[in-house]
C-alpha cells in the first residue's frame, strides 16, 4: 500500500515506532497507534510507521510486526547513528525522530507527524538530541507539539535558529510547551490552514534549503495541562532522575515516566490527545500539498509557484 502511493505522487504521512514501542506504555502505546493511523487516514492520506523490521528499514509495519513493537517484544530504541547497526544485526529497532527523518530522507515521504522532538537538555549544554542535526540536514515538514517539556526549551529554540530550521506555529505565535499550550517563547512565523504551510513548504524548496520545515501546534486546549502544574512535576522528576543515575538515552523516558506519575496520569492523556492531533494536521498538509502540485501542473508551472523563478534573480 505504501509502495503503491509512493508510486502514485500520493499524501503519506511518516510516524515513529519509537513512541510505541519505548514512549508510551502499554495499552496506551495502542492508543496513540490507532488514533494516529485513523486521523491520518481522516484527512485522506496513507499513514507510515517507520521501523526495523528484522534488520530492515520499513516503511509501514505490517500487522504482526506492529504488534511486537507495541508488546514490546525485543525492540530496541534506534536513532539515526544505530541505524546501520541494527540493520546489520538483523533486530527490531523502534525509530526515533532522527532516525524516521533519516528514512523519509531514502524513501522521499515529505511529512512526518510526532509528539515532540528531542532538544537541549536542562543543566547539559553539551547534551542536545540527535533530532536538531537530523532536522537541519533533512528536507520534511515535521508535525509536532514543540520541544518536550522536560527540555531547556529556550535553548533549543535558540539551536533551531541557529541550526536554520523555520518554525513554523500553527494557529499559535508561540511555542508549544509539549502538555502545555505555550510557554512564552514566541515564534518570527505562524500560519492559520494547511494550505499556508504547504505554500511555506513550496518555496523552502524552491530555494532549495535542506533542512526540515518544523510546524509546532500546541496540544488541544481541553487537555493541555497548566505550565506549573508540568514545571513543578518535571522539576521533581529530574531531581529523582539525578539521584537514580540516569544518564544518556535513558533520561528521557524515565522522565517522561515520572512526569505521568506525578500528574496522576493526566499527561498520558494530553499526550494521546496531541499525537492525534498532530496526526491529523499532518495528514491535511501531506494532502494539501498534493493538490497544489497538481494545480500547479494544470497550469503548466511545475510542481510550486516559484518553479523557474530563482534562475532569474537580479544580481
Amino acid at each position: 500500500m505504501i509502495a503503491e502511493a509512493l508510486a502514485r505522487g500520493n499524501a503519506i504521512v511518516a510516524l515513529e515506532s519509537s513512541v510505541l514501542a519505548q514512549g508510551l506504555a502499554v495499552p496506551f502505546n495502542r492508543e496513540a497507534a490507532t488514533r494516529m493511523i485513523d486521523a491520518v487516514l481522516a484527512a485522506h492520506a496513507t499513514p507510515a510507521i517507520t521501523a526495523i523490521v528484522r534488520g530492515v528499514p520499513v516503511l509501514g509495519l505490517e500487522p504482526d510486526a506492529l504488534e511486537r513493537f507495541l508488546a514490546r517484544d525485543g525492540v530496541r530504541k534506534v536513532s539515526a547513528r544505530d541505524l546501520a547497526v541494527a540493520m546489520a544485526d538483523g533486530i527490531d529497532g523502534a525509530t526515533t525522530v532522527a532516525a524516521t527523518l533519516a528514512l523519509c530522507a531514502q524513501s522521499g515521504v515529505e511529512v512526518f507527524a510526532t509528539g515532540g522532538i528531542g532538544g537541549v537538555h536542562r543543566d547539559a549544554p553539551f547534551d542536545e538530541s540527535a533530532d536538531l542535526i537530523e532536522l537541519s540536514r533533512t528536507p520534511v515538514i515535521v508535525v509536532c507539539a514543540g520541544a518536550k517539556s522536560i527540555l531547556d526549551l529556550p535553548a533549543t529554540l535558540e539551536r533551531l535558529e541557529s541550526l536554520g530550521i523555520p518554525v513554523v506555529g500553527y494557529r499559535t505565535s508561540e511555542l508549544p510547551g509539549f502538555f502545555t499550550t505555550g510557554t512564552g517563547l514566541f515564534l518570527t512565523a505562524s500560519a492559520d490552514t494547511p494550505t499556508r504551510i504547504a505554500r511555506i513548504w513550496l518555496a523552502h524548496r524552491a530555494l532549495g534549503r535542506t533542512s526540515a520545515l518544523l510546524v509546532v501546534q500546541p496540544p488541544p486546549t481541553h487537555s493541555a495541562l497548566p505550565a506549573s502544574l508540568v514545571e513543578s512535576a518535571t522539576m521533581a522528576a529530574l531531581a529523582q532522575a539525578a539521584q537514580d543515575g540516569i544518564r544518556g538515552a535513558a533520561v528521557t523516558p524515565y522522565l517522561l515516566a515520572d512526569v505521568q506519575r506525578r500528574t496522576n496520569g493526566a499527561s498520558v492523556r494530553t499526550n494521546l490527545d496531541l499525537l492525534e492531533a498532530n496526526a491529523l494536521l499532518a495528514g491535511q498538509i501531506a494532502s494539501e500539498l498534493v493538490a497544489l502540485r497538481a494545480a500547479h501542473r494544470q497550469r503548466g508551472r511545475g510542481d510550486s509557484e516559484w518553479d523557474g523563478t530563482l534562475a532569474g534573480i537580479t544580481t
